[in-house]
């Protein structure tokens, strides 16, 4: 057989060869708010990913909004008219985001998630499909990004891959505090500032602790050393400043002070607005 008679396999890969996603916590946290409000006869939700596309390729996921459907074994039904509704609605408030994919709760890939990802396909090009495990199976929350990847067969298009990119998950303190209770299936109550600053200090000597261990490790030869490490250690030296035990407790009690000096503040803010609020009814019925 000569070689121009050969059916070849194609996989076309998206027009972003370093393709990757950065995902804000507000979405995380929208949802799980969207799961827990969820039908009761919905298993899932999916929904509309909003954000912009950086100047390195990155696709930064900022917002989101949940888009009613209906589901079953063989077909996914949208509703479009109130996507579109949601998304002219978000543009008035910031009309910098745009659609960048969808999402979708649950544990990777299922059967009807190919139907969705054409529709939004057809709304922007090369979209995201991003995956978020409510459950938090052993604690963790499985967060995942997919782009879709065509599989042809010839000139004949015989079915679409999801292929796994980087996710960017970054949080600051206040919102890693957050994210981790969310973790917890059933908590108590939540933390209160000192109980959030005692966690918080908890996990930096931890960390402080493994640097230790690093650098007696590299020190007695045990663990061959890395410039880059060192590098970066050395950094994180040089940028703390350079204070006295006092001027550092001064400056956390004076932290501390305004802190509970905004607590009461906000106090009486709130008591005089619900005296307010009792004299302007009792008044009315007077």
């Amino acid at each position: 057989m000569a070689a121009g008679d050969h059916t070849v396999l194609q996989l076309s890969t998206p027009s972003t060869a370093n393709l990757s996603a950065k995902v804000h916590p507000l979405v995380i946290f929208n949802i799980c708010d969207c799961y827990v409000r969820r039908p009761d006869q919905a298993e899932r939700v999916i929904g509309t990913l909003l954000g912009s596309v950086l100047p390195d390729g990155t696709v930064d996921i900022r917002n989101s909004y949940a888009v009613p459907h209906t589901e079953s074994a063989e077909q996914v039904a949208l509703d479009i008219e109130y996507h579109h509704n949601m998304l002219v609605s978000h543009q008035k408030v910031n009309p910098k985001e745009v659609i960048v994919g969808w999402y979708s709760t649950g544990l990777g890939v299922t059967g009807g998630s190919a139907l969705i990802h054409d529709f939004y396909s057809r709304e922007v090009p090369n979209p995201v499909h991003l995956t978020v495990d409510t459950g938090f199976r052993n604690g963790e929350g499985t967060i995942k990004a997919y782009v879709s990847v065509n599989l042809a067969l010839g000139d004949r298009q015989l079915a679409a891959q999801f292929q796994e990119i980087p996710l960017d998950l970054r949080m600051v303190e206040a919102e890693r505090l957050g994210f981790d209770i969310l973790k917890t299936t059933a908590v108590d109550k939540l933390p209160n500032d000192l109980e959030g600053m005692e966690v918080t200090m908890q996990r930096l000597l931890a960390l402080i602790d493994d640097v230790y261990k690093y650098v007696d490790d590299v020190v007695e030869g045990r663990v061959a050393a890395d410039n880059s490490i060192g590098r970066f250690i050395s950094d994180t030296v040089a940028s703390l400043p350079k204070l006295s035990t006092s001027v550092f407790d001064k400056l956390v009690n004076d932290s501390l002070q305004d802190q509970l000096l905004l607590l009461y503040l906000s106090s009486i803010t709130r008591t005089q607005l619900g005296l307010a609020e009792k004299l302007n009814t009792a008044a009315q019925i007077l």
